[in-house]
């Protein structure tokens, strides 16, 4: 049972509910971050990221940088793509549109290939849109947030070598690394980006990532400076490496408490196979879809491998609004997220499922949230 005190149960896409464990690294005593200790601790959480990612790699870089998973889409505009370049954004809701944003903000020139809601571009489109231009890199939301639809990463990787060798792959995993399959290596993927707050388990503030040799490569390669002084890796690149080096270096100070934090979930997560972890969540996933559609809710991703594991998203029933719905919810101490894709925002709501709420089931997470439901849809209907 956990020792924190009694709130509503937090089940939304991110953040997540977090171990006791986790909160209580956040109260570490301040350190110096340019000390030994700290240092130590930096260096070990960079080589347990590596454990996360699947990576046994040398030439691969694991970064940690405060802020946000956002950060990340301002690290690769700026560092890997040149102004005028073309980049593929493949799109499955909400959040191609904005990493196409980012990009397009740099200067790149991203182009979008889009699927209906709720689905995702085929490898046939893909391998269309790849052979009709020389992109620098394809952009990959793993789990878009907003719809709850999952891209198969690994075939689209094997597509782009086939196709494409040369363009870089990319995959946005905020809401997807620590609860879905993701093999850096084995599956050739060049730039995974994530965030804290999400199945990793930590509260909100890290922007994380792991870049492979060949895109460092593409990097030192560029004919122009970054586009950015903050996230340049011209800056942070020799941080991180010193870092796992256990050597002190400075470029921004960083949160000693958010690596803690970040330090006692990697050591959690990596404390069991990860395919053990990816099993649990398909698991729970499945569960969770089917107990939905025993309540007659249709999700937004009616094809079985497009759904992510780590969220549901599913459409409100006829007559039912989320305004109506949510409340209800939170007064049975369960918290669910609304619709967030700007088409459909009213028509849908998002269930997360994800971290120690699906690998700690005496804590009951998910049993409390579906009988919640269960019973707010009663009531709606009343």
């Amino acid at each position: 049972m956990s020792t924190q005190a009694a709130h509503p149960t937090l089940l939304i896409p991110g953040p997540i509910e977090f171990d006791d464990a986790v909160l209580n690294a956040m109260s570490h005593p301040s350190q110096s971050h340019v000390g030994a200790p700290f240092v130590n601790t930096f260096g070990e959480t960079l080589k347990l990221l590596r454990k996360l990612f699947l990576s046994s790699d040398p030439t691969a870089q694991p970064l940690v940088v405060s802020g946000s998973g956002t950060l990340g889409w301002d690290f690769v505009a700026a560092n890997l793509v040149e102004p005028g370049e073309d980049v593929l954004v493949l799109h499955t809701g909400y959040f191609a549109d904005s990493f196409a944003d980012a990009l397009d903000t740099y200067g790149a020139v991203p182009t979008q290939l889009k699927a209906p809601i709720g689905s995702r571009p085929t490898l046939e489109m893909i391998e269309e849109a790849l052979k009709a231009k020389n992109y620098k890199a394809i952009t990959i939301t793993h789990t878009d947030t907003s719809t709850g639809v999952l891209s198969d990463i690994k075939a689209i990787s094997e597509l782009t070598y086939r196709v494409s060798p040369n363009t870089l792959v990319v995959v946005d995993g905020v809401c997807s690394v620590g609860c879905e399959e993701i093999r850096f290596d084995d599956w050739g993927i060049d730039v995974v980006l994530t965030a804290s707050q999400k199945a990793i388990g930590v509260p909100a503030g890290l922007c994380i990532m792991i870049m492979s040799g060949r895109s460092i490569q593409t990097f030192e390669a560029r004919k122009c400076k970054p586009g950015s002084y903050f996230a340049s890796f011209a800056n942070w690149l020799p941080i991180m490496r010193n870092y796992e080096a256990k050597k002190p270096s400075y470029f921004a100070t960083p949160s000693p408490q958010l690596i803690h934090a970040l330090h006692t979930s990697l050591i959690q997560i990596t404390s069991v196979p990860m395919e053990q972890r990816f099993a649990k969540h398909r698991e729970v996933s499945r569960y969770v879809k089917n107990s939905l559609a025993e309540m007659g809710l249709k999700q937004l991703t009616s094809e079985e491998a497009c759904q992510a594991n780590g969220m549901t998203a599913a459409f409100l029933p006829e007559g039912v609004t989320a305004p109506e719905l949510l409340p209800k919810l939170l007064s049975k101490g369960v918290i669910f997220a609304g619709g967030l894709h700007k088409e459909i925002a009213t028509k849908y709501f998002r269930f997360g499922h994800m971290g120690v709420s699906v690998t700690n089931g005496e804590l009951g997470h998910i049993e409390k949230a579906l009988a919640a439901l269960k019973e707010s849809l009663e009531a709606c209907k009343k």
